[in-house]
């Protein structure tokens, strides 16, 4: 298993990227919020899955071991494949994964391209129990309205989901929890 990869950015293309590790070039499938954020030239350093096919080994990489660790975890889904765990990610963060299902909110997976009724709530039942809280629920259930309306509200004025999503990542850390109208300002931030 390939666990990590650093080195150079040599080429980007829509959802994969070239990371030179010496003298060689790796094909890295990323998530879409990952590729606004790379720069060809400039050191890369990823946490990395292996994939291995009957006829391919696919390398797919992440900014953090938490986001590699739940594509491991959509993995198991029955239905789910690489490229449909990717887009999972590419449209939620872990937070927001996280929250969808404390809240037992499996219309929040149906936003993913990809996704049907029948995916989404089995993603939500077999993430259920193998997911840490870290948080009161109720922060979460709070949150996960909050950012539900942000998004909605984004993808109302225009944005696709993906825009969206990253947009919704980009707020601040410390930002108001459960004041929708700030948390949209800050987001629409990311567009300027």
């Amino acid at each position: 298993m390939i666990a990590s990869v650093k080195g150079r950015l040599a080429e980007q293309r829509e959802d994969q990227i070239v990371v030179e590790v010496g003298p060689v070039g790796l094909w890295v499938y990323v998530p879409a919020p990952m590729q606004g954020t790379l720069r060809v030239g400039e050191m890369v350093a990823l946490h990395t899955y292996l994939v291995v096919r009957e006829d391919a080994l696919k390398l797919y990489g992440f900014a953090t071991a938490e986001e590699r660790d739940y594509f491991s975890l959509l993995l198991g889904v029955n239905g789910v494949g690489p490229r449909l765990a990717l887009a999972i990610l590419s449209t939620l963060n872990p937070a927001a994964i996280r929250r969808a299902v404390f809240a037992e909110q499996a219309e929040v997976f149906r936003r993913v391209p990809g996704v049907g009724a029948k995916t989404a709530q089995r993603i939500l039942i077999h993430l259920q129990g193998r997911l840490e809280a870290g948080d009161d629920l109720t922060a979460v259930a709070q949150m996960a309205d909050a950012d539900t309306q942000v998004l909605e509200a984004l993808i109302a004025l225009g944005y696709s989901v993906v825009e969206a999503q990253a947009a919704l990542q980009s707020i601040p850390k410390d930002a108001p929890e459960e004041d929708v109208e700030a948390r949209l300002r800050l987001a629409l931030q990311y567009f300027a």
